[in-house]
């Protein structure tokens, strides 16, 4: 299937930095956001804006029985996943494809118990500094998806090649990995280090890029998921901590992860994505992460006193 229409749900910093892109290289009348009345309506009085430029997106109302996706991107966080699934119900057909671009390992199982798992091609994003203040997103780094498929079966091979062949047309940063699962994990490992560290520090990605506690804490909370993983049959490596340390050495110094920019908002973090998983995981294989453990501690003494 040639993919002609793509519908977005989230008007975060990555759902806004993906549209801006894809209404720009497909076209205003083959890309829509799905979304209630009460978003709608703010979008149209405040607008939206990506890196100073205004936005101009379609937004369909998740009432509107309209014409169904092609390919169906989830950009919300973790804490919205269950409403979002409900907001696109009348854009998914048999047909439909779907990426999860939130973070951690477990966005793709909840997606899958509505609408299935043969639609579904695993992904992770990476690579990017989006931050979102009200209603202006602003990025340096662009970043790439990895694409991979989890218990491959024709349908999945042929959805995962329609959609590099979208991105092949368009000219989307993309990778295909051999081991989805195992670059997921990696992923975790990466929020779990930045995003908890540059929250609980109170500061952006320089905070973490300089010697000192809080690269230090960063540094030690993802060597716990490489603890975890290892019992869980997922075979990450120094050399994969090595990597994702590089690339958090890249971003801009003056960017914030979303936990960060959710502290700043005083907005319920993904905590339980990050260190709840980790805590969660090491009980059940009778492993010790006391790092993960004070930092899932402190966010929620953070967030009880909004």
């Amino acid at each position: 299937m040639r993919i002609e229409n793509v519908s977005i749900v989230g008007m975060g910093a990555l759902g806004v930095m993906y549209g801006d892109f894809l209404t720009e290289k497909m076209g205003k009348e083959h890309v829509e956001f799905v979304a209630d009345s009460a978003r709608i309506d703010r979008f149209q009085q405040e607008g939206m804006f990506c890196n100073g430029r205004a936005c101009d997106f379609a937004i369909a109302d998740e009432l509107e029985k309209g014409r169904p996706a092609d390919l169906l991107i989830f950009a919300v966080k973790a804490t919205g996943l269950e409403a979002a699934i409900h907001t696109v119900r009348n854009k998914v057909s048999k047909r439909t494809i779907i990426l999860s671009l939130l973070n951690g390992i477990t966005s793709e199982k909840i997606i899958g118990d509505a609408y299935g798992m043969d639609p579904i091609i695993h992904c992770i994003v990476q690579g990017m500094d989006t931050i979102k203040e009200n209603n202006q997103v602003t990025y340096a780094h662009f970043g790439h998806v990895r694409l991979g498929i989890h218990n491959e079966n024709d349908v999945k091979k042929q959805n995962l090649q329609d959609v590099q062949d979208l991105f092949d047309r368009i000219g989307m940063p993309y990778a295909v990995e051999d081991d989805i699962l195992r670059r997921m994990w990696c992923k975790l490992m990466l929020n779990v280090g930045v995003n908890q560290s540059v929250m609980i520090h109170e500061g952006t990605y320089e905070t973490v890029q300089q010697p000192g506690i809080a690269r230090d804490v960063m540094q030690a909370a993802m060597k716990e998921v490489i603890l975890v993983a290892q019992k869980e049959n997922i075979p990450i490596t120094q050399a994969d901590f090595d990597e994702y340390v590089a690339l958090i050495d890249t971003l801009s110094p003056s960017g914030m992860p979303s936990m960060r920019q959710d502290g700043l908002a005083h907005r319920k973090s993904e905590v339980e994505l990050f260190a709840g998983t980790v805590i969660h995981l090491a009980e059940k294989h009778g492993v010790d992460v006391p790092v993960n453990r004070s930092i899932y501690k402190t966010i929620l003494e953070m967030e009880s006193a909004y």
